[in-house]
């Protein structure tokens, strides 16, 4: 009987555990869902009974189990929203397309020709004096 441990092909999706098995980010957003949470159950417990109360103490809690868990491409959630907000609200929407016409395209490629040759022109002037 051999002792054997699986090793991950991809080292950098390895996560260190900090307690019960989660990383430290996961124990920071769950601390932070109950943290809201338990408020929330015992100020909505009285008017609207035991059920309601657990039921919107799970609805509270929900969102930060998500920020906690939920991880694609070795990006977390957050940063996952961070990018989709930056990219719908932050940046341009549209990019303007630039047509440039078959003349427009001459004409350029003649002025840097112009410009190559003046270059050249100082270089000569200034290796002979």
């Amino acid at each position: 009987m051999a002792l054997s441990e699986e090793i991950p092909g991809d080292l950098s999706k390895v996560k260190q555990k900090v307690a019960l098995n989660l990383t430290a980010r996961q124990l920071v957003c769950f601390g932070i869902g109950f943290a809201a949470a338990i408020p929330v159950f015992f100020v909505v417990k009285k008017p609207l009974g035991m059920e309601m109360g657990a039921f919107t103490c799970m609805l509270v809690c929900i969102p930060f189990f998500i920020l906690g868990m939920y991880e694609k491409n070795g990006l977390s959630a957050e940063k996952i929203f961070f990018f989709a907000f930056r990219q719908k609200y932050l940046r341009v929407a549209k990019r303007p397309k630039v047509v440039i016409t078959k003349q427009e395209e001459i004409e350029r490629m003649e002025s840097v020709r112009k410009e190559i040759e003046e270059l050249e022109s100082k270089a000569k002037g200034n290796i002979k004096g």
